[in-house]
């Protein structure tokens, strides 16, 4: 083990100890005084079951009989901006049940029924006032099913996990609810399907029960049952409903055929005979959720469509790592929490958090191979991989074990390839894959602990030698925990991961010798390639204890690490390897408001990092502060410092490069949401403290409501980027290496434009579109030759005069100016233009089932470095001929 490996587990370890030892010793009735002062009493609604052909007409007016069988509840609590005091208004409810249906209603009183805010969206909208009703069903006090409505009718509903850390919106239930606004204020009626949540076979049942209320003049929230603010979780918080007897669990049974059909358009190649100018094609699928049993769902899919899904945004990455997209299919999208295993998610940030064990979009991803072609050839290279079929079963019983099994399996993709003259062939791009995820998780100690598993397998098949590169198969696992004590105040908890990759001398090697390992890097002594292995076997993980409650401050501290071999990209998403990071943050938060501020917090945070030769590589130190001013606008600002800082990555296997310490700073200014028109500002800077690179970044646009039915936002952003130091390209010159790096002058210029129009909450319009240009202009190259070298100026030797020239669009250099050529290289100048947009008409015509109708437009070029900006944008997507895909999609949901 590394000497810093083992000071930083010394230290954790001392942190937890010294810890627990003042919980215990220091102060051995914290725990027992918090209760006296904290406790609040936990509030409980009766609810009754009604008789056949009883049940209520669900058309938001609260007329119907049935509604005479229970008592109302009331007595809400603010919880924001002001906790426990009285809301400006009160919200009453009712919950009625039947065999196979729970029912709500509800009556927000408002004195001013003409200022209640109407705005109109499509589902899991959340906008103008509303009401939400959270269910914890299993009575877990973990997770929840969250159901919100509008004052316009429109309906929300989010699975909630974490005890209240993550909201999944990707959740869709089939339940009713209609809206109605009176001289009282407004009411609703709510009917769920009890198949559509999850609870025990108990002859009498006890759920969790919480209600909210969004007052939108005064964005105030209201709570049924009061939650402190320094309360940490939220569902374990929530009220209880009492008298549900003899309900029996629900099966769930849902088949949702669809069928697509798709044409495209765009600009013909001559003599292409794969790219004519225009393409269609007509596709089936089918979409199955079958319940197990009640706490347990089986989701198929054959042949999954995933078309009306949103283009990725456009990005450019100078550093060489992957960008991370957000997935957006929704069959992984839905209860993705389940799956969900990040390596070192912290509250200090700063810890590759993207980086998770199960990252969904590498399923179906682009094909990885490319063929080899003579000249004159042309190719029909597929775009994606086709799932054949995938079964997903999750749940979570009413013992508190959380499971989750997907199972996946991707088409053998091909390459067509012909000459044009009748001489045709093919060659396979993608293999045959099969892909598993399994996750296992169990609550104990009165749901205040839990341990949890994941494993995870790729395995390929039949590999060519053209995708020998590729591993033959990856496997990766761990498990998790976390304990909460003192009411949930404090928390342990963390992971620990393991991967193991097999492939060809020639697949491990290149994994190796990757960006996200660089074992060959020069002056790593400590690694070395081997270019016989046929495995490689890491390990990565995360420690942390931290304070979430009981009073004004709050922090966590902890460590992660990540070994040379760690290797998580067949099926998982990781940037780096070779990493110890510790990291700690410190939080202070008001609770209650005052004549400024609704809301404050003031946050500071350290990081340092080693590698696992025992290189310090990075220290860095930051404050910020957030504020929600007492007219509801938010702002935010935040400075770094970084006095060390060393790259083992940016001369991509080269040495290790020092980088000269920097500052930066971030701001952001966003006005009242709740206004119709609203602006947002942000913008970000960073400065090394020489002058060596510099960059500037901001954001700014507004957010247009004219009336309830329209929003129109427009977001402009413009960032530079001046890097005295940016990597070109590893070359030799004379037996020697040289390590190309220039003076690089980037200027990136975007625009995100959105336009929703809400016809009713189930039939909507919605235009999405983004210029984007990123410009790179190279000058002053240089050679890397001191890479350690405390002053910049001593790192490199810059190329100058006679000794580098220009010529037919490459440089050569010759180093010692004695008239021969010692490398060259081409010109690194770039200038990308893009245009994308999606027009997406989506009518949900009856709960469930669904009509899209999507025109999706593309335009990419290369455009000419040396033109402007503006230039280059309307040059490059004015007047070209765009790639145009029209889609036509329909689905129907059966419900059994």
């Amino acid at each position: 083990m590394p000497k810093q490996l083992s000071i930083l587990a010394i230290a954790l370890l001392s942190i937890f100890s010294s810890r627990a030892q003042d919980l215990t010793e220091t102060n051995p009735n914290k725990e027992e005084k918090k209760s006296e002062l904290e406790v609040v009493p936990k509030k409980i609604y009766v609810t009754n079951t009604i008789g056949d052909n009883d049940y209520p007409v669900i058309d938001g007016i609260l007329d119907d009989p049935a509604w005479n069988l229970v008592e109302w509840g009331g007595d809400y609590i603010e919880n924001q901006p002001d906790e426990n005091t009285p809301p400006s208004y009160q919200t009453k409810f009712k919950i009625l049940y039947d065999e196979k249906n729970l029912y709500i209603g509800v009556r927000c009183y408002d004195a001013e029924p003409d200022k209640i805010v109407r705005r109109l969206s499509r589902r899991d909208g959340f906008d103008g006032d509303w009401v939400e009703f959270n269910i914890d069903s299993y009575h877990d006090k973990r997770t929840a099913f969250s159901f919100t409505v509008t004052a316009a009718g429109v309906k929300g509903d989010e699975f909630i996990s974490e005890n209240g850390n993550n909201w999944d919106g990707s959740w869709n239930p089939i339940w009713y609810t209609k809206s109605h606004v009176d001289e009282e204020g407004w009411t609703a009626e709510l009917r769920i399907p009890l198949s559509q949540l999850k609870f025990g076979d108990a002859e009498e049942q006890v759920w969790g029960l919480q209600s909210t209320r969004r007052f939108f003049r005064e964005e105030e929230r209201s709570l049924w049952q009061r939650k402190p603010v320094d309360q940490p979780g939220w569902v374990s918080e929530f009220g209880e409903l009492h008298g549900l007897k003899n309900i029996e669990p629900q099966k769930q049974l849902e088949i949702q055929p669809y069928t697509v059909a798709s044409g495209e358009t765009y600009e013909a190649e001559d003599g292409n005979p794969f790219r004519d100018g225009n393409e269609t094609d007509i596709n089936f699928g089918l979409d199955a959720k079958i319940g197990i049993t009640n706490d347990l769902t089986l989701d198929l899919t054959v042949n999954p469509d995933f078309g009306q899904v949103e283009a990725d945004p456009s990005a450019i990455a100078l550093d060489g790592f992957q960008i991370f997209f957000r997935e957006q299919r929704p069959f992984f999208v839905e209860n993705k929490n389940i799956f969900d295993f990040r390596v070192s998610r912290s509250e200090a940030g700063n810890t590759f958090g993207s980086d998770n064990v199960f990252y969904s979009r590498r399923i179906g991803r682009n094909p990885q191979g490319f063929p080899s072609t003579n000249t004159g050839e042309f190719v029909d290279q597929p775009d994606n991989t086709p799932i054949i079929g995938a079964a997903k079963f999750s749940g979570k019983t009413k013992d508190g074990w959380a499971i989750g099994v997907l199972e996946s399996v991707t088409a053998r993709r091909f390459a067509d390839i012909t000459d044009g003259q009748g001489n045709n062939r093919r060659e396979q791009v993608e293999p045959l894959t099969n892909y598993f995820v399994g996750r296992l998780q169990k609550d104990f100690n009165e749901r205040n602990s839990y341990i949890g598993g994941m494993f995870t397998a790729v395995n390929r098949d039949a590999l060519t030698d053209n995708l020998s590169f590729l591993h033959r198969s990856a496997y990766t696992g761990g498990f998790d925990f976390k304990h909460q004590w003192n009411n949930r105040d404090w928390y342990v908890g963390g992971n620990i991961n393991w991967s193991h990759v097999e492939g060809s001398t020639d697949a491990i090697q290149r994994t190796q010798e990757s960006i996200t390992h660089l074992f060959q890097r020069e002056g790593a002594d400590y690694l070395e390639v081997d270019p016989e292995r046929t495995s490689l076997t890491g390990t990565g993980g995360n420690v942390q204890i931290g304070k979430v409650g009981d009073g004004h401050f709050r922090f966590e501290s902890g460590g992660t690490w990540r070994s040379p071999e760690l290797e998580l990209n067949d099926i998982g998403f990781q940037r780096q390897s070779d990493d110890i990071r510790h990291y700690t943050w410190v939080g202070y938060r008001t609770l209650k408001p005052d004549s400024t501020f609704r809301r404050l917090g003031i946050n500071y945070n350290h990081w340092t990092a080693w590698d696992f030769g025992g290189n310090h590589n990075y220290l860095q130190f930051n404050t910020n502060s957030w504020q929600n001013w007492k007219n509801n606008w938010f702002t935010n600002f935040g400075f770094n410092y970084a006095p060390i800082q060393y790259s083992n990555f940016a001369l991509r296997g080269g040495p290790r490069l020092r980088n000269s310490p920097w500052m930066s700073f971030w701001n952001g200014i966003n006005t009242d949401n709740r206004k119709k028109i609203r602006f947002n500002v942000f913008h970000n800077g960073r400065k090394a403290v020489d002058n060596s690179f510099r960059s500037y970044y901001i954001e700014a646009g507004f957010t247009y409501q004219p009336f309830n039915e329209l929003r129109v936002s427009m977001y402009p952003s413009y960032n530079t980027n001046n890097d005295k130091l940016q990597f070109v390209n590893n070359l030799e010159a004379n037996g020697n290496p040289v390590y190309l790096n220039g003076e690089i002058d980037q200027r990136t210029l975007s625009m995100s434009i959105r336009v929703n129009y809400t016809i009713n909450p189930n039939l909507t319009v919605q235009y999405w579109g983004q210029p984007f240009i990123s410009r790179g202009r190279y000058s002053n190259f240089k050679s890397v030759t001191d890479p350690l070298a405390k002053r910049f100026e001593d790192r490199f030797m810059q190329y100058e005069g006679a000794q580098i020239n220009l010529v037919d669009g490459s440089y050569a250099v010759d180093e010692n100016t004695d008239g021969n050529v010692d490398f060259t290289f081409g010109n690194p100048d770039f200038n990308f233009v893009q245009f994308r947009s999606n027009l997406v008409i989506r009518w949900e015509y009856i709960p469930g089932s669904e009509i899209f109708l999507v025109w999706s437009q593309d335009v990419s070029q290369s455009a000419d470095p040396t033109a402007g900006l503006l230039t280059s944008l309307n040059d490059n997507i004015f007047g070209q001929t765009p790639q145009n895909i029209f889609l036509l999609k329909a689905t129907y949901r059966f419900v059994f």
